[in-house]
């Protein structure tokens, strides 16, 4: 019982991350084994933000290693966030919060989401990049969501 109030405890800290739901995808490599290299658009919800959704593509390798989920993905990915519903905050935002993550290796290479909050021009901002344990990415890029009054349904 002690055990599982530990387990329970340690699940309540990690950080609170969205899911990505696939949109769709594009071939761009043919590969004879495994699947092709590709393109892929997915979908996720800030975890802090209602309504507020963000769209991700990003590249996947595929491949025999890419079957696997051995390759490394490339570092590139483009992000479009906007405002789909009247935007409330469900809890306290942190500056440079992470609220997507996805692993890009087996191991060493992750891509992120994180946002920020411009106060003083009502704008939220989020940064998507990739690291890697020993040398990250430089490339990145972003997209900022003016939080806008949303039209009442009739």
């Amino acid at each position: 019982m002690r055990m599982l109030k530990g387990l329970l405890g340690a699940l309540m800290v990690l950080p609170m991350y969205a899911s990505a739901e696939q949109i769709g995808e594009v071939s761009t490599v043919f590969k004879l084994m495994g699947p092709n290299d590709k393109i892929v658009v997915e979908a996720f919800d800030d975890p802090k933000v209602a309504g507020v959704t963000c769209y991700l593509s990003r590249a996947k390798t595929g491949g025999v290693k890419g079957g696997l989920g051995l390759a490394e993905d490339r570092a590139e990915a483009s992000i479009a966030c906007r405002q789909v519903g009247p935007v409330s905050f469900r809890d306290e935002l942190e500056e440079g919060e992470e609220v997507f993550r996805e692993r890009t290796s087996l191991v060493f290479k992750t891509m992120q989401v994180v946002r920020f909050f411009d106060e003083k021009r009502n704008t939220l901002v989020y940064l998507v990049y990739s690291d890697r344990v020993i040398e990250g990415s430089p490339q990145n890029a972003v997209t900022a969501i003016p939080i806008m009054p949303w039209p009442e349904k009739r």
